[in-house]
């Protein structure tokens, strides 16, 4: 399977951790190594007290809907970003951490890069609001500055 396909998550085990995050404050969260193309371990995940916590990837979108029906999203966001910055950010990342062979890489990004338009509107149609990285920002700001603190 496509390892950049929604058919390669499990997308009720993610909500389910989700779930458990809200109520709970802590799951098991799963480990990934982009080059072996999988998942290889899981590790604690703690919220520490905090009213609020982000989850994103590729396929959030897909269970906004899911997320929204259950009480448990405060928001979820698409960014907007250039394009070419994105582009060059990514080969970047991926050439660092030597993700694939330099080849595949170029390849990838270049796919990725023309395929862009086509996810954002793709994300947006599963229920994701398309925005900059700084609205995002300023929305999760405003979401903490008006919730009380736990102790």
């Amino acid at each position: 399977m496509d390892w950049e396909s929604p058919q390669s998550w499990d997308a009720d085990t993610a909500v389910e951790t989700i779930a458990r995050l809200a109520r709970h404050g802590k799951a098991e969260v799963p480990v990934y190594a982009i080059g072996a193309d999988r998942r290889v371990a899981t590790r604690p995940f703690d919220v520490d007290g905090s009213p609020f916590f982000v989850a994103e990837g590729i396929f959030a979108a897909e269970i906004v809907e899911e997320c929204r029906r259950r009480g448990l999203l405060a928001g979820a966001y698409a960014l907007r970003r250039p394009r070419g910055a994105t582009f060059v950010r990514r080969l970047a990342r991926d050439l660092a951490e030597q993700r694939k062979a330099p080849r595949v890489l170029i390849r990838r990004g270049v796919a990725l890069l023309r395929a862009e338009p086509a996810v954002l509107r793709r994300q947006t149609g599963l229920g994701a609001e398309a925005a900059r990285a700084g609205q995002v920002l300023r929305r999760v700001a405003a979401l903490l500055a008006g919730h009380p603190r736990q102790s």
